[in-house]
């Protein structure tokens, strides 16, 4: 598991993107699942890279959904 680039991640649709998070999320559940089962996870590098790739993921659908707001004039602002 590599980690992903916010320009990629950034390419893709929302619809894609929520694939991808609970791809990401289902496969951290099974990892940690194993992890708790054996005690130590056979790759933990890919536990962390799981939990990155969904935080940027999130990020990017973030930013989509504050940048309308973000254009909108500001009423109370001085002039």
């Amino acid at each position: 598991m590599t980690l992903q680039r916010m320009k990629d991640l950034r390419a893709l649709t929302d619809e894609e993107l929520r694939r991808r998070i609970a791809d990401d999320e289902n496969t951290l559940l099974r990892e940690r699942g194993v992890a708790a089962m054996g005690g130590a996870p056979p790759s933990p590098g890919r536990m962390r890279a799981l939990r990155t790739n969904v935080a940027r993921a999130l990020t990017v659908l973030s930013e989509r959904a504050n940048a309308p707001r973000a254009a909108r004039p500001n009423p109370g602002a001085r002039r």
